[in-house]
């Protein structure tokens, strides 16, 4: 089943839940729900925020029909088993996990209580669920994955850089699914898209809150990568801008994922991390009012944005082909 498919079925899941919308809410007039949230930052952060939002939205006024508890682990991912079992020794009615690590954290805590993910790069390949349409456990959510994302990133630097040889990977010590060679699936479909384009890759785990960018930059300096592909990982999610100025300033070009065009790096492709958090009550909602996650369809969110940032180029050297920049969403100046 493609993508396009999984988004019918979610929307046609959804609507079917719509039309029992008023016998549901007759039913559970005057119940109090209790939602924990785990995330990887700090509270109060935008994910938070459009949580508390949406469900606004949707008449879950907090101190009368919804409380929230909040576990923010703030770059300290060893914190979030600990969190996620607090949320269930609560008995909360929902836990909302945000990235890879909260979810895998409060999978582990839980097999009963309802969990809606966002920020999961492939919920299927860390176990999170069985497939897309059919989760099959107490997890659901949203996605932004793109299983060709890697495919585009390494063939844009290509396009980009006709002569580069040797790419950089920054992703996460820490995020769930690892391998033998510590590779979880998300390096190891960017070192596959890498090896594909010709390109050798490099992949430096970092950890996070306090990345050691010296150790990571001499690295690449010792193997010669000429690019740099940052994944939307933990370790470097709130930093991206820090990333990409420590990369120009070594003459590094730099990719970075979708929605990160003010951050400087020479080019962002993908789709908006953001673009999911308005999904995640809607989720939530249902989940409240009496779907299960095991047959609630993931929905695959994708839209994508290419950006070039011209100045950056300037100060790499780099020209930029006139056909990607005709292509382009946007082209910073």
């Amino acid at each position: 089943m493609n993508r396009r498919s999984i988004l019918m079925g979610a929307a046609a899941s959804a609507t079917g839940l719509a039309l029992t919308l008023g016998t549901l809410h007759a039913q559970q007039a005057g119940k109090v729900y209790r939602i924990g949230v785990l995330l990887n930052r700090n509270n109060p952060s935008p994910e938070t925020e459009s949580l508390r939002t949406g469900l606004t939205q949707l008449d879950y006024v907090e101190g009368t029909n919804v409380f929230y508890e909040v576990r923010a682990a703030e770059g300290q991912l060893d914190r979030l088993p600990g969190f996620a079992a607090e949320l269930v020794s609560k008995g909360v009615d929902v836990i909302v996990s945000y990235g890879g690590p909260p979810t895998n954290a409060a999978r582990k805590a839980t097999t009963t209580i309802p969990i809606v993910f966002t920020l999961v790069a492939d919920p299927v390949a860390i176990g999170a669920a069985t497939t897309l349409e059919r989760p099959g456990g107490n997890l659901t959510g949203v996605t932004n994955n793109d299983p060709e994302l890697p495919v585009r990133h390494m063939a844009l630097l290509k396009e980009m850089i006709p002569k580069l040889a040797r790419v950089a990977i920054f992703s996460d010590a820490d995020i769930p699914g690892a391998d033998a060679n510590g590779l979880a699936p998300i390096d190891r479909a960017n070192v596959a898209a890498a090896s594909a384009a010709g390109l050798k890759p490099q992949v430096l785990k970092l950890r996070g809150p306090k990345p050691d960018f010296d150790a990571v930059f001499k690295a690449i300096a010792n193997e010669g990568a000429e690019a740099l592909v940052v994944l939307e990982v933990p370790a470097v999610f709130a930093i991206p801008k820090t990333v990409a100025e420590l990369a120009t300033s070594r003459r590094i070009p730099t990719m970075l994922w979708g929605g990160q065009a003010d951050a400087g790096g020479l080019m962002s492709y993908g789709t908006s991390y953001t673009s999911t958090y308005t999904r995640v009550p809607v989720y939530v909602d249902q989940i409240l009012k009496g779907a299960k996650p095991a047959d609630t369809a993931i929905e695959v969110f994708s839209k994508h944005q290419l950006v070039i940032n011209l100045k950056t180029a300037r100060e790499l050297g780099v020209t930029v082909p006139a056909d990607m920049l005709k292509r382009a969403d946007r082209v910073i100046e």
